[in-house]
């Protein structure tokens, strides 16, 4: 542990009252999201590596099925339907691994270190899939240029673009939160990648990121409007397209993502203090 992140954690024998502990927990709160970002900083080819898979859903999948007209996507093209599908889908695959970096930190001794810390459970599990929401903005300034690069019409009003913000923040945390929990109950970095595996293509093709709910199989449309994929890319359609073009109002997906999350986070703060042993 650098002197730097220790100073940002002071013990409990330090823990402040009243406004300050909301303060000192706050303060704590944004060092975690500042030690993702410094992370990031020193290693961007990782973001240029990811665009890769985006890029090949974009550029051949969308570019074949733009030209043989297999999905009916109403008054849109296929690519612009498929858009906010492959950013909901880099989010997805982005936060889902975001646990590795807990295992990870878990054989450093930096969770024991935020354990001990003044911050409450809440506010660290919080602090910790806001922060994956920096990977996960960085990969939709990606997908954007690509989807401009290949001629897609996409809604850039200063509303849009402020609720596609908040939308890819609350689908990486929702999603990192997630992938934290299933970090808290295995111990290995192996089983962990083979869950993560396990749960990434099930949650994307069960999702309207590819195709319309209209067009699949009955008996999975239920498992498509109880999967948390569906409404993160219906609010991005809604809010990317230059006519919203998703199934639930803009209010439903986010207060669906929005409720999701919180549970979430409850849960992992309720786990996390197994990371450290």
């Amino acid at each position: 542990m650098s002197p730097s992140v220790s100073n940002e954690f002071p013990s409990r024998a330090d823990l402040p009252v009243g406004f300050d502990r909301l303060r000192a927990a706050l303060t704590q709160g944004v060092a975690v999201v500042g030690l993702e970002a410094r992370k990031l900083a020193h290693d961007p080819s990782e973001l240029l590596l990811r665009a890769v898979q985006p890029a090949l859903w974009l550029v051949i999948f969308g570019g074949v099925f733009s030209t043989i007209h297999a999905i009916p996507t109403g008054s849109y093209t296929y690519l612009q339907f498929l858009t906010p599908g492959i950013l909901a889908q880099s989010v997805l695959f982005i936060a889902i691994f975001y646990g590795i970096a807990s295992i990870r930190e878990r054989e450093l001794g930096i969770i024991t270190k935020f354990l001990v810390s003044p911050a409450p459970r809440t506010v660290l599990v919080g602090a910790r899939a806001l922060s994956a929401s920096i990977r996960g903005l960085s990969q939709a300034l990606i997908v954007v240029l690509l989807a401009l690069a290949l001629g897609v019409a996409l809604n850039f009003s200063p509303l849009a673009l402020a609720g596609l913000v908040v939308t890819i923040i609350l689908g990486s945390a929702l999603f990192s939160t997630l992938s934290m929990i299933i970090a808290s109950l295995v111990r290995t970095q192996e089983r962990f990648l083979g869950i993560g595996q396990l749960l990434t293509m099930p949650l994307f093709f069960a999702s309207n990121a590819i195709y319309p709910l209209a067009i699949m199989p009955a008996w999975l449309r239920p498992f498509a409007l109880a999967n948390p994929l569906t409404y993160l890319v219906d609010a991005l359609r809604n809010l990317m397209l230059p006519v919203p073009g998703g199934l639930f109002p803009l209010w439903v997906d986010l207060s669906v993502l929005l409720g999701v999350t919180i549970v979430l986070i409850l849960v992992e703060a309720r786990l996390y203090p197994r990371m450290a042993q």
